[in-house]
């Protein structure tokens, strides 16, 4: 494809050329990677080039010039073979390094804007040259936009416009791009966009208007998006409804039962909020009862079992206003209804006093658990203490002198007593207590004085 674009750039030659100028294509092929670059004002920037030489060369010579609109063509930089030439205006400023091509330039400036040529010429047994073109931009980044909102307390809605504005302090060759939540805005009838794009009008405004405002200034070399704007748009009231907490609804037919107090709701999309009235409409006769976004009925209180209300909706700013009516129809309690609730009560009364008999059956006998193991604590501690009459009195065992064997015993049992009882009248008393039960033994032993005096004898 190559050779044939440069065959048909030499059958433009002279005839004369024809030869020379064949040869010339097929010997030298000189390309750039792009034929226009973008450069940030204040950088370097190089401007690549590359060829390729299919013949034995004595000398290679590379040859610099930049051509701008309305001024002369300027030679910047020359080279053969190793040598270098820059001209004097600009040898600090344009860097080459044969036998490479490409050119260097230190630090752009938005003259330094325009056409840069290139042309290589190689020297062997004959003389072939190829030529090339950059053009080259020069820009500055733009800075963040300020988005500004005209008016700022906004607009009602079928009347009012919104125009909103894209400042960009620092930039240049700014193009301006217009976002609605995040995504570009389609043009439609009612927006209005400026000759450069940097603002723009929606005439009228809407609800559908609402959103989240950007925009997004942009060059070759750098973009910037502005803060979000939301637009007040006064709009309404629509789409108004009314409903209740309680009751039955057919249409626009309320049913509640008698002795029901029920709270009607009006609501409608609205900004800003609506103002409510609540009237009630009788024989040729209308009276509002109540002003707010609900009102509470008393079905007990009305003296008609069919009413109708009606529920008005205002936005003070739009100047809008929208009305809905609607009847309440108040019905006796039905009997096997009322039935029905008391049955289903009963059950659940019963269950909830069963829990209560068996809460409280187990809260005395834990009480009663607890008297007793304080009255058998008290009773052991108790068994324990010394006693002077216990340490005075003797203890038998039975197998000691046979004579204290005889006496009369006596065995007496005293149950859940809590101090020990004594018998009167007897000679002696031995105390004994077994641990563990409420039992008192007391031992009388009782020898006649005559049957000791025979012993004696």
């Amino acid at each position: 494809m190559e050779l044939l674009s440069c065959t048909q750039n030499c059958l433009r030659c002279p005839v004369a050329f024809l030869l020379l100028a064949v040869a010339g294509c097929s010997a030298l092929r000189l390309s750039v990677p792009s034929p226009v670059i973008h450069g940030i004002r204040g950088q370097p920037l190089t401007l690549p080039v590359h060829y390729d030489v299919s013949m034995s060369t004595s000398s290679i010579q590379i040859i610099w010039i930049l051509e701008r609109a309305q001024v002369p063509a300027r030679y910047l930089i020359t080279s053969v073979n190793q040598s270098v030439m820059p001209d004097l205006e600009f040898q600090h400023k344009f860097t080459l390094k044969p036998p490479n091509a490409s050119l260097l330039i230190s630090s752009l400036l938005l003259s330094d804007e325009g056409t840069y040529i290139i042309k290589v010429n190689i020297q062997g047994k004959t003389t072939v040259s190829a030529t090339q073109k950059i053009d080259v931009s020069v820009d500055v980044p733009v800075s963040k936009p300020m988005l500004q909102m005209e008016p700022a307390y906004g607009a009602v809605e079928h009347v009012g416009n919104v125009t909103f504005k894209c400042l960009v302090m620092k930039g240049t060759r700014v193009m301006y791009q217009w976002l609605k939540d995040g995504v570009p805005m389609e043009d439609t009838s009612s927006y209005v966009f400026s000759m450069n794009n940097d603002s723009f009008t929606i005439v009228p405004v809407t609800k559908s208007d609402i959103g989240n405002y950007s925009c997004l200034a942009k060059n070759f070399i750098s973009e910037m998006e502005s803060d979000v704007v939301t637009p007040t748009i006064y709009y309404g009231p629509y789409g108004l409804r009314v409903f209740s907490d309680k009751g039955l609804k057919v249409g626009e037919v309320f049913t509640i039962d008698t002795g029901e107090s029920v709270r009607f709701d009006c609501s409608a999309d609205s900004n800003p909020p609506n103002t409510c009235a609540w009237i009630q409409r009788g024989n040729n006769s209308t009276e509002i009862i109540n002003y707010g976004p609900y009102f509470k009925l008393l079905s007990g209180k009305v003296r008609h079992k069919t009413v109708d209300y009606l529920c008005r909706a205002y936005n003070n700013i739009t100047g809008r206003g929208e009305e809905m009516q609607f009847t309440v129809i108040i019905t006796p309690i039905d009997p096997e209804k009322l039935s029905q609730v008391t049955s289903s009560l009963f059950p659940l009364a019963a269950i909830t006093g069963v829990s209560l008999l068996i809460i409280l059956s187990i809260g005395l006998l834990f009480v009663w658990k607890r008297y007793q193991l304080h009255k058998a604590i008290h009773w052991k501690l108790q068994s324990r203490r010394p006693s002077t009459e216990y340490r005075r009195t003797p203890i038998f065992s039975g197998h000691e002198d046979a004579m204290n064997d005889f006496g009369i015993y006596e065995f007496v049992a005293v149950p859940d007593s809590s101090l020990p009882h004594r018998v009167p009248g007897l000679a002696s008393n031995i105390l004994h207590i077994q641990d563990g039960s409420c039992t008192i033994y007391e031992v009388i032993q009782h020898v006649p004085e005559t049957q000791q005096d025979d012993s004696h004898s």
